[in-house]
C-alpha cells in the first residue's frame, strides 16, 4: 500500500534536487517535512510539494494519516534539456543547456516489527 507523486519537467537540474531528495529519503514524513521546509536550497520547497502530494494521495486513497507513513523511495530523473545559445566573441555561439528533472517520492506506512 504505498503512494507516489511526480513532479515532471521541474527546472532544475538533477544534480541539485538530489541533494534534497537523498536527505529526505527513509524518513518520516513529518522530519522530512522539516528538512524540506527549513532546507536553505530552493529546490526544497518542491521537494515539499511532491511529498505533499503522495501524502495527499495516500490520505485519498488509502485513508492513511501522515504520522503513520515514511518516505520509502525517493528519486530524482534526468528530464529533457533545452538547449539555448548564448552570444561570445567574435560572432560566436556557446551552448547553454538548460536542464529539467522529474522528481519522485514514494511513501508507505510504516511496519511494526
Amino acid at each position: 500500500m504505498e503512494d507516489r507523486a511526480i513532479a515532471r519537467y521541474v527546472r532544475v537540474t538533477p544534480r541539485k534536487a538530489r541533494l534534497v531528495v537523498d536527505q529526505i529519503r527513509g524518513k518520516s514524513v513529518v522530519r522530512a517535512r522539516e528538512i524540506c521546509k527549513f532546507s536553505d536550497r530552493a529546490v526544497a520547497e518542491t521537494v515539499g510539494k511532491v511529498l505533499d502530494s503522495a501524502v495527499a494521495n495516500a490520505h485519498q486513497n488509502h485513508q492513511l494519516r501522515p504520522e503513520s507513513l515514511y518516505v520509502k523511495t525517493a528519486y530524482v530523473d534526468e528530464g529533457p534539456t533545452m538547449k539555448r545559445m548564448r552570444a561570445r566573441a567574435k560572432g560566436q555561439g556557446a551552448r547553454v543547456r538548460k536542464r529539467t528533472c522529474h522528481i519522485t517520492v514514494i511513501v508507505a506506512p510504516r511496519e511494526e516489527a
